[in-house]
């Protein structure tokens, strides 16, 4: 790591790659990751949740780029489903929310779960930036009428529960690198017609020091952190239920993990080359969970519970939920509880403002709960 990682020119028929090219003149030959990000992801009609391109699936055979929980069984929902009633029922709410719904399966799932419970809700509320995906969702959740509605900005007051899927990893971040010991901002720059890494010295650290000499590469995460502490101002009763994954900090800073999470996603394989094609596969970073709870704790909210996914959905009885499914299900069960699989990388944090916090224990967290790790 003497020398910054260099990626490949992107493609030079993209119109997307014009427009970060463009943006990189006008921005005097450097452009923030974070902007190159949130250009690659959400520019209006090119990004990549923003187009029509396939995403979510189960192969690569289906042109899918990979599979989410909710897609790969519904019992991911059924399960989920037990923690949201019982947070409804504990804060009084009857509504739920959720950012980046993805293919509509976790929202129809889960409303025809709490409708079997008894326990239907008066509205579901679905955040999403990507118009495309909006689309895809109503087609889905046809059936579910007009309790289901999108909305593009929050309300001033919130009441229920929250819920946000693999949304914080899809949040652009700031790259971050120390090189003889002087740590940069990676920046995006032109190289030719496609990008490259450029970097600037910077006073941006880690949250905590990282030992050593080496040279390493990770990320800070302003973006999560900022909508952590938007829920937290709007939120004024109910419970927010965030499903990622990522570490506490103590892991995520480790000297050990040198070449940072920043990672690029399509056809179901896993790339480095996040510069590369822009528009055109996922971009993702792990999440910092220590810093998703102080900034909710710094803006209000209370941390109520804290654990891995795999722990989670055991406490809602996904087990039991399973019985009498087919062998396809269960298999994909495992996969969903599986410390090898996503069972243990994948973590679920539970907030909430201080009068909807007492007097009740969230179920998935009664058994296992990591909140002390953070």
């Amino acid at each position: 790591m003497n020398a910054p990682f260099v990626n490949q020119p992107g493609s030079v028929a993209s119109p997307l790659t014009a427009r970060i090219l463009a943006a990189i003149d006008a921005a005097d030959g450097h452009l923030s990751f974070e902007r190159f990000m949130r250009m690659a992801l959400y520019e209006p009609g090119f990004g990549y949740y923003a187009s029509g391109t396939p995403k979510f699936g189960h192969f690569p055979s289906q042109g899918s780029d990979f599979v989410t929980a909710p897609e790969l069984t519904p019992l991911f929902a059924r399960a989920l489903a037990r923690q949201v009633a019982q947070a409804l029922a504990a804060t009084g709410t009857r509504e739920v929310w959720e950012f980046g719904a993805g293919s509509g399966a976790l929202a129809a799932e889960l409303i025809a779960a709490l409708d079997a419970a008894g326990q239907p809700l008066a509205r579901y509320t679905i955040v999403d930036l990507s118009g495309e995906l909006r689309e895809r969702q109503r087609e889905r959740l046809t059936a579910c009428g007009d309790r289901v509605r999108w909305v593009e900005a929050l309300p001033e007051r919130i009441e229920g529960v929250l819920l946000g899927n693999e949304v914080l990893d899809a949040m652009p971040v700031t790259p971050l690198a120390r090189r003889g010991g002087v740590w940069h901002e990676r920046l995006v720059a032109r190289s030719g017609e496609g990008f490259t890494w450029a970097e600037r010295p910077t006073g941006l650290r880690p949250p905590v020091d990282v030992p050593g000499e080496h040279d390493y590469c990770t990320e800070v995460h302003p973006q999560a952190e900022a909508f952590v502490r938007t829920v937290a101002d709007r939120l004024v009763r109910g419970v927010a239920l965030l499903i990622d994954y990522g570490f506490p900090e103590a892991e995520y800073y480790h000297p050990q993990r040198h070449m940072g999470t920043l990672v690029a996603h399509r056809a179901h394989q896993v790339d480095d080359n996040v510069l590369e094609r822009p528009g055109e596969k996922d971009i993702t970073a792990h999440v910092n969970f220590t810093g998703v709870a102080l900034a909710a704790q710094d803006a209000g909210l209370d941390v109520i519970g804290y654990t891995s996914q795999g722990r989670f959905l055991i406490n809602l009885g996904l087990v039991e939920l399973s019985q009498g499914a087919d062998p396809r299900e269960r298999s994909r069960m495992q996969m969903l509880v599986h410390e090898h699989e996503m069972g243990e990388l994948f973590k679920v944090i539970a907030l909430a403002p201080s009068g909807s916090s007492t007097g009740w224990t969230p179920i998935g967290f009664a058994h296992g709960d990591r909140t002390h790790r953070l």
